[in-house]
This record gives structure tokens, C-alpha cells and sequence, in this order.
């Protein structure tokens, strides 16, 4: 890395410079955002998943609110483990818990492994989110996060037809209670997901931005908050 060194008042400059793009940027972000929360819905069924006190509904992921965030989490019922990625992501929503709640928000997880190795996990993580199965179910497949061999053999689409399924792929997708009706107003996968990692915002700042360099674009650098060795 070469790191061009100038005067203070060259630094200015070039600083303001870059807050009149940054202030342009949060303008954009504001516009998308509203645009965003104008997007249509579609009423979906009050899916049926495996959780802590046996059966639980869509409807009653909810817990009394009336908005709802699924974090597709990749958890094949194969696995030992759950995805490196999305422990990243999981890692950085345990604090905003309870901020979300105090805004008609709930926030919980969906894995197709099942509830035994979800809780395992969890408690090897340090993690108290909800977490339930949605193994035996279809959501995984209806919401693009699950393929199944033959999906997979015929590459079916991700993320709206931008990338190619494999077995399990992260997502995240947004729910609205209206009376006895679940509307699903917001699906977002792949880069979409950035967002929800402040540790890319903490990292996008400092000279050397998230570093990528051959596979570390690809997470390669990433292990567990457990597996650093450090």
C-alpha cells in the first residue's frame, strides 16, 4: 500500500471534497430506503417450523409485534456446524435485539438443520436469538435460500436470477402482520446482506478498507469468532 501524504490544508480539501460525496451517498441511501418501504407485498401461508416449545407458526415467530425479520441461516441438516458467513452476520444482531423489539420488530432465525443442532450451536456461539427448523417444511425452497439436487443440477436461480443456487444460500426476508394475514413485503440475499455486518462499516473507513486480496474476497480470511486461534 502507497499512502500519499500531503499538507493539512491539501488533507481539507480533499476531506470536504469527499463529505460532499458521502452527504450525496446517505441522500441516495435515504431515497432507496423509502423505496424500499413502498414496495407491494403478497400474503403468504402461516408456515409451521420446530421450535423450543415444539411447533411454532409464522404468525407466532412475531411475538405480539407486528413486523418481522427471518434471517435465512445456513444450517444444512448435514452439517456439524453452521455457515462461517452467517455466524459473522448472526454475530453482529445479538445487541440490536432488543432496540428492534422497542420498535415493533422481531427478529429471528431459520435453519433447515435440525432443532438439536441449532440450540448446540447457538450455545457454542454464545448466541440467544430465536432460532427454529424449518426441516421437513418448504420455506427454505419457497423464499430461494434451499435447492434441492435437482434445482441444483438444473442451476436454479438466486437472488432474482443474478447468481446460481447451491445447496444452502444466506437471505434475508421481511414480514408484515395484517389481522389473521402475513404479508411478505421484502426479500434481500447475496451483497444485500452487507448491511447487516457493521464490521465491513468499521473497516470500509481504516486506509486498507476490507483488505480483499484473492480469496479473502470471498470470506476466506473469516473464521468463527471460536476458530481464530489467536
Amino acid at each position: 500500500m502507497n499512502q500519499r501524504v500531503v499538507s493539512r490544508d491539501e488533507w481539507l480539501k480533499a476531506r470536504i471534497e469527499l463529505l460532499n460525496a458521502e452527504k450525496e451517498f446517505s441522500r441516495a441511501r435515504d431515497a432507496l430506503s423509502a423505496q424500499r418501504r413502498e414496495l407491494p407485498s403478497v400474503e403468504v401461508p402461516n408456515y409451521t417450523f420446530d421450535g423450543a416449545d415444539g411447533a411454532v407458526s409464522l404468525a407466532d415467530l412475531f411475538d405480539g409485534r407486528s413486523q418481522l425479520i427471518v434471517y435465512h441461516f445456513m444450517f444444512d441438516p448435514e452439517w456439524d456446524a453452521g455457515c462461517k458467513s452467517c455466524s459473522f452476520v448472526t454475530d453482529h444482531f445479538q445487541n440490536a435485539l432488543v432496540h428492534l423489539a422497542h420498535r415493533d420488530v422481531t427478529l429471528v432465525a431459520v435453519s433447515r438443520a435440525p432443532l438439536d443442532k441449532l440450540d448446540a450451536y447457538a450455545a457454542r456461539m454464545g448466541w440467544s436469538h430465536r432460532w427454529v427448523s424449518s426441516l421437513g417444511g418448504s420455506f427454505n425452497y419457497d423464499f430461494g435460500v434451499s435447492f434441492t439436487p435437482q434445482q441444483i443440477e438444473a442451476a436454479a436461480p438466486y437472488n432474482y436470477g443474478t447468481g446460481t443456487g447451491w445447496g444452502e444460500a444466506p437471505g434475508l426476508s421481511v414480514f408484515l402482520r395484517d389481522g389473521d394475514r402475513i404479508l411478505h413485503t421484502y426479500s434481500t440475499y447475496s451483497r444485500g446482506l452487507d448491511l447487516l455486518i457493521n464490521t465491513y462499516n468499521y473497516l470500509d473507513l481504516v486506509p486498507r478498507g476490507r483488505n480483499y486480496d484473492g480469496d479473502d474476497q470471498y470470506m476466506g480470511w473469516l473464521r468463527r469468532r471460536d476458530e481464530y486461534g489467536d
